[in-house]
């Protein structure tokens, strides 16, 4: 399905409310691909974006799921300290951190009874049985990867593709495994870098993600290897991006680095270094999804110091547009770079 796309674009999935029907409509009606963000949604609220979705596009569309983990054994004493404080200046009072598998069973069998085209797995791979079943019901399987190892694991479980995904990407890596030492939860590749070392270890189609924000990343990837590129932050200022206004407003007015972190959720992510990133980052156990629940209330005040503002690296260059103005423009800019390159190389 990948190949036949009219824009080798993909809108990332971007959990929190970020993804809406409205914006994976237009990246599909501009000729790209665009994915629902299952996590944290409840099964009911799932169901009413894939129905939305299609009432609204009649192009093809994804679903992400998050793969769901193993209990944690980490120390959370700490963290819930400190989170108690910042709860307590807020005036609100802290979540109770707690094991979950978001619903993950239920919103399968929901992408599987809906028929969803595009069904891709974040945080680990689906089980072999799992994806003979979407692959029955004509879905195409991808899995996130961030390694090599990563790969090779979910082409034996026969992922039909693999988005591989770069250290620079804003928001939760996409690690199996948080090592639980090194924020990325492992060893941390660039994207071109693990996109390069990805193609080498398996033979799948591979979607590149991570930094991309420009046609020219997209070219780039394109002639690296990839079917197509995925982007996040690129979209975050869309009008039809859920994106909190506090968030859209941290973006624009730039300035910030990124860090990665596990303050917010447990897990390894990448966001704008405000005052609770910066001041918690170095204490933040490994406990996903009990710390997410755990800051839930934090995040919900709407206190950009506060809030976690999931940003790639290259988020000062990503523009407010339309979505389907921006997968245009991304295609045009990609076209034009690979033109640039070929009639430098041209004889004289």
């Amino acid at each position: 399905m990948l190949d036949r796309l009219d824009v080798p674009v993909i809108a990332a999935p971007m959990a929190g409310g970020v993804s809406t029907p409205e914006l994976v409509a237009e990246v599909g009606r501009a000729g790209g691909l665009g994915f629902l963000a299952a996590g944290y949604l409840s099964v009911e609220a799932l169901a009413a974006q894939i129905t939305r979705t299609a009432e609204l596009t009649d192009r093809p569309f994804g679903v992400n799921l998050f793969v769901p983990g193993s209990r944690s054994s980490a120390d959370l004493t700490e963290h819930r300290r400190r989170v108690a404080r910042a709860a307590a200046v807020a005036g609100v009072e802290p979540g109770e951190p707690r094991w979950d598998d978001d619903h993950y069973s239920a919103k399968l069998e929901l992408v599987l009874a809906l028929r969803v085209p595009v069904v891709s797995f974040t945080f680990g791979a689906p089980d072999h049985a799992d994806v003979e079943r979407l692959h029955a019901a004509g879905a195409t399987v991808v899995v996130t990867v961030t390694t090599p190892a990563e790969a090779r694991q979910a082409e034996r479980i026969g992922a039909d593709v693999l988005c591989v995904q770069g250290c620079e990407a804003g928001g939760h890596r996409g690690t199996f495994v948080d090592d639980g030492v090194s924020p990325g939860g492992g060893e941390l590749y660039g994207t071109l870098a693990a996109l390069r070392l990805v193609s080498a270890a398996v033979d799948l189609p591979l979607i590149a993600t991570g930094g991309l924000v420009h046609g020219a990343d997209v070219a780039a990837v394109l002639v690296a290897g990839a079917v197509a590129a995925q982007l996040g932050t690129a979209f975050l200022a869309c009008p039809e991006a859920g994106t909190a206004q506090a968030h859209r407003a941290a973006l624009a007015q730039g300035g910030t680095h990124t860090a990665l972190t596990r303050a917010f959720s447990g897990r390894p992510a990448r966001g704008l270094a405000n005052r609770f990133l910066t001041e918690n980052t170095p204490h933040a156990p490994a406990a996903y999804p009990d710390v997410h629940h755990l800051t839930k209330p934090l995040r919900a005040t709407g206190d950009p110091e506060l809030m976690s503002l999931w940003a790639g690296q290259t988020y000062p260059l990503a523009e407010a547009a339309p979505a389907a103005e921006i997968v245009r423009r991304l295609h045009e800019q990609a076209r034009h770079a690979v033109n640039s390159v070929a009639l430098r190389g041209a004889p004289t």
